[in-house]
């Protein structure tokens, strides 16, 4: 009986495994594997339950960060994230309701929005506090209040 559920783990693993884009279960259709051979040499069954969880473990604490450090080297830069901080000027109204808005910041457009869900209007100056996704979260708030500093 425990032959057969140590089988039915490796496989549905294996299909989890395949199923994602990364390394995700890997290390649990090893374990399940090597709990599958105890269980045919008729090992109790705490020591197939010890043999899962133990080669689970170590596989998964000797390998993962290798697999995190090649799997996940393709991201690129950007340097998008140079404009955080910058001043934009709103080109189309910024409105949280109707879901519109667009900033020039760093000579490109981007759609955006306010980080309190306020408004801005055409031609104010905005100050870019994050990026989330493709759309720039601004502060009209701080953008104002630095010029008027500024005047002073």
């Amino acid at each position: 009986m425990t032959v057969i559920f140590w089988a039915v783990a490796v496989v549905a693993f294996v299909i989890l495994e395949l199923a994602t884009v990364g390394l995700a279960s890997i290390w649990f259709a090893l374990g399940a594997l090597c709990a599958l051979i105890a269980a045919l040499l008729h090992a109790p069954l705490w020591l197939q339950i010890v043999c899962f969880v133990l080669v689970s473990a170590a596989t998964l604490l000797l390998t993962r960060p290798l697999a995190k450090k090649y799997i996940n080297s393709k991201t690129m830069a950007t340097n998008a994230d140079r404009v955080i901080g910058s001043r934009a000027v709103v080109k189309e109204r910024i409105d949280e309701l109707a879901g519109s808005g667009a900033v020039l910041a760093d000579g490109k457009m981007w759609s955006a929005r306010t980080v309190d869900g306020s408004t801005a209007e055409p031609g104010d100056v905005v100050i870019v506090r994050e990026i989330r996704g493709v759309k720039l979260i601004v502060d009209p708030n701080s953008a104002s209040a630095s010029e008027k500093e500024a005047t002073e």
